[in-house]
């Protein structure tokens, strides 16, 4: 039963971050969950400092202002600081990421609270901590609230689906009509921010920067159409987590890395036989 825990548990997280994945990759803005993931630590250590304890809920709501903190700073930075889109997330995120680190060091010293227990999180771990309603065990609790979070993450897209497509293609196209581009970013900012705060404590953050960028990157090799894009990266996503525990399983070795190595993997496949893509399939036109 561990293991179908375990595996739902990263089918569930490669869903939500395939489906954000896409539109970061069609904005350029792949390693926002990365930034995100590492500029959280501040607000872990704030929500320690002033609740007293390592509980999950003040730990969450801590690590989710940040996350939205930090998409704003990269923001600011970008565009009307002017510096270039990648500059402003590695100066943002280490930057956040260095004033966690010195809190830790100063003042939550005595507590087991470090970066590594609050950053990198292991899936094998997920089925021990159980949720209980009315005296019935429901399963681990990280599975229910990922799966709740794929709901929203599901609703906000279909929701803002012409929106996010609009401003994620053209969009300069979609102020002139009237759409508002700073909303929409705002908006996938904080999907993605709820999204890899929600995943990261169970999973790691390796494996939750593996899913935003990995099933997107295979799905954008594969097709040219939004819709067909989501779906792909979904799929793309439940084979890696499916396939990821199995062959950690046969290696006797991590199950997050096992599941980031089978969508680089994928990825690989994609990218020497995708159809349009693929680089044999050009050298084959090309030789013809």
């Amino acid at each position: 039963m561990d293991a179908f825990w375990i595996i739902l548990t990263g089918v569930l997280v490669a869903s939500s971050c395939g489906l954000l994945g896409c539109f970061l990759l069609l904005r350029k803005m792949t390693m926002v969950g990365d930034a995100i993931s590492h500029a959280v630590l501040p607000g872990i250590v704030i929500a320690y400092l002033i609740s007293g304890s390592i509980n999950n809920v003040p730990m969450l709501v801590g690590a989710a202002i940040f996350g939205v903190i930090v998409t704003v700073l990269i923001e600011m930075l970008s565009k009307r600081g002017g510096l270039q889109e990648d500059a402003a997330i590695g100066v943002s995120f280490t930057a956040l990421f260095a004033i966690g680190v010195i809190l830790i060091s100063f003042l939550a010293g005595s507590v087991d609270l470090d970066q590594d227990c609050v950053l990198y999180g292991e899936i094998a771990y997920v089925p021990l901590d159980v949720w209980e309603w009315n005296g019935v065990e429901m399963g681990p609790a990280a599975t229910w609230m990922l799966g709740g979070n794929l709901l929203l993450v599901i609703a906000f897209i279909l929701f803002g689906y012409k929106g996010l497509k609009l401003t994620s293609f053209d969009p300069v196209y979609a102020t002139s009509i009237g759409v508002s581009v700073n909303l929409w970013h705002y908006a996938l900012m904080g999907a993605v921010s709820m999204t890899t705060v929600f995943s990261f404590e169970s999973v790691g953050a390796i494996m939750v920067v593996a899913f935003l960028v990995g099933p997107a990157a295979i799905a954008y090799l594969l097709t040219e159409k939004l819709s067909i894009m989501l779906a792909l990266s979904v799929v793309a996503g439940v084979i890696a987590a499916i396939g990821g525990y199995y062959l950690a399983l046969w290696l006797d070795g991590s199950i997050a890395g096992a599941m980031s190595a089978m969508i680089g993997i994928e990825f690989m496949l994609a990218f020497l036989f995708s159809p349009s893509q693929g680089i044999l399939n050009k050298k084959k036109r090309l030789a013809v």
